[in-house]
């Protein structure tokens, strides 16, 4: 008989790990601490591991639940009503726009889908010229992503891809264009293809099983199914958190725990972070707050082919190319980079075009189905400003991003691109996520198609999972809310350490970005902080 997978979260838990929330037990009224991180994602977890190896005392504040291998059953019925902000459900104010998001202790780096790339030299060059970050150009930048990478596990996926991304490298050789590799943070992979539902082996080196697991072994606190509601603001300082119990679809509990702390860090996302500082009605004499906030927004083609590619199995995401972004400037038209995306069953029914017989009969070939998504590189063109966060009636957040002609251009193409893609590779049928649209069995007919298909809201299927900005950082106060130095301009003891702090999208899947930066910056404030030097790797 096979031994059970070990379960480094409940073995945690059994060791002693102060954790709080939910069927944990409930906070106390009040708790005092050095630093108070609100999140538990990749900037959190990789402050909280830094903080607590300076010997600092540091809380973790996690609107979502504790779960672990042993809960990850690979059931997406299971996972999007546990892992993800609004069980899946997030979207724009319009509707328009599908957001996933992970709401859960690692954040969306539990659920991702492990794609590691550094941020593009041409984007960190474009930061320094235009929101005032020299030292983002001048390749300081280096260490801190390799010590990430080093303590991530991240490098070369050496077995060979699954067939869903076989195809694109296929069809990307025949039209002469590169396809290379994704570097990925795992260990020990089983290579099952479910990253997005939790890993239940613990190969994916997610915050969820490396940096809060080691910060919780130094001393921290985790306070679990608790909102940061508000920042008690005292002068230019923030005073305390005030939390509030939350169930695990996230409606509000009673009572609350104030956490007072020296320093407070947000790093719940570039949703979420903005709004808590919108709620607790922070400084933002410039106006920079909740701007400027970025989504890689996606577009989609299906494809089927005669042989079976079963798009749900194996590594999900392990070719790429960039062809799209390489072949133009940065601020001219919008770029997009091309991957291959996992097919969970339920999600692409979700996703899928048709109804009624249309839709069975599309699903009768699932197997056979391939897809390609293109992520547009939004935010370097004066036409693509992105969108804006605010707060609702009941304190809850809202990005209202606009689709313009500008997005829409860069969407045609991109569909364009991804089917003849497809075709190249000895497709049988292609379509693009479009309601308007129909299987088509050759590259002409398929381009005859995309040309006249309107590209307009709802009509043409757009989905996010890489929300970036909102709380942007520049050199100058006039151009962004926080220093380079990850610091609020106007409030003392508050820093930013996710993804609302790029002032553009990243042109890249943006997690080991964030590692990279938030290394630097949690390393930095460490240092500040204690006086003590300390290293991911």
């Amino acid at each position: 008989m096979s031994e059970p997978i070990p379960d480094p979260i409940r073995a945690g838990l059994a060791r002693g790990w102060k954790v709080l929330g939910g069927h944990h037990g409930a906070a106390p009224d009040q708790l005092l601490c050095d630093v108070a991180i609100v999140g538990s994602g990749a900037g959190a977890g990789i402050s909280a591991e830094l903080l607590t190896a300076a010997g600092l005392n540091v809380v973790i504040i996690e609107e979502g639940p504790l779960r672990s291998s042993s809960d990850f059953r690979q059931l997406e019925s299971e996972a999007y009503a546990t892992l993800y902000q609004d069980s899946n459900g997030r979207k724009t104010a319009d509707k328009a726009i599908a957001i996933l998001q992970g709401r859960c202790v690692g954040g969306s780096t539990t659920v991702n889908w492990t794609s590691s790339f550094r941020t593009p030299a041409d984007t960190l060059k474009f930061w320094a010229e235009r929101f005032a970050l020299p030292e983002m150009a001048d390749g300081s930048m280096t260490p801190w992503f390799l010590q990430a990478e080093q303590r991530l596990n991240i490098g070369a996926w050496l077995v060979p891809p699954n067939a869903n991304n076989h195809k694109l490298r296929v069809g990307a050789a025949k039209l002469g264009i590169a396809a290379p590799a994704i570097l990925r943070n795992v260990k020990a992979c089983w290579n099952l293809g479910s990253c997005g539902l939790g890993c239940p082996t613990n190969a994916k080196q997610s915050m969820l099983v490396t940096t809060i697991p080691a910060a919780l072994d130094r001393g921290a606190t985790l306070l679990v199914q608790t909102q940061a509601h508000t920042l008690e603001l005292q002068g230019e300082r923030v005073q305390a958190v005030h939390c509030r119990p939350v169930a695990v679809n996230g409606a509000p509990g009673t009572g609350g725990t104030r956490v007072v702390a020296r320093h407070v860090i947000v790093a719940g996302g570039a949703i979420n972070s903005p709004a808590l500082l919108l709620r607790s009605g922070l400084p933002d004499p410039h106006g920079r707050l909740g701007i400027r906030t970025f989504l890689h927004p996606v577009v989609a083609t299906m494809s089927t082919f005669a042989e079976r590619i079963e798009a749900w199995d194996g590594a999900p995401q392990t070719i790429y190319t960039d062809h799209f972004l390489e072949t133009q400037p940065i601020d001219g038209p919008i770029g997009y980079k091309l991957e291959a995306p996992p097919l969970y069953p339920l999600i692409s029914t979700i996703a899928m075009p048709g109804i009624g017989q249309d839709q069975a009969e599309a699903l009768k070939r699932f197997p056979h189905t391939q897809a390609l998504l293109a992520l547009l590189r939004d935010g370097f063109h004066e036409q693509s400003p992105g969108g804006t966060v605010s707060i609702k009636g009941d304190g809850t957040p809202q990005l209202d991003y606009p689709l313009t002609p500008f997005i829409w251009d860069g969407a045609r193409r991109a569909l364009l691109s991804m089917a003849e893609i497809q075709f190249a590779a000895g497709a049988e049928r292609v379509m693009p996520l479009h309601e308007q649209a129909t299987w088509t069995t050759s590259w002409a007919d398929a381009r005859a198609q995309i040309a006249q298909l309107p590209m307009a809201p709802y009509q043409t299927r757009v989905l996010s999972a890489h929300v970036m900005g909102g709380c942007g950082m520049a050199g100058k106060p006039e151009l962004g809310v926080v220093r380079p130095d990850g610091r609020h301009w106007q409030v003392e003891n508050l820093s930013i350490h996710d993804g609302s702090l790029f002032p553009t999208s990243i042109g890249a899947n943006p997690q080991l970005s964030i590692y990279g930066l938030v290394n630097k910056l949690a390393t930095g404030l460490a240092r500040q902080l204690s006086g003590r030097e300390v290293s991911l790797a």
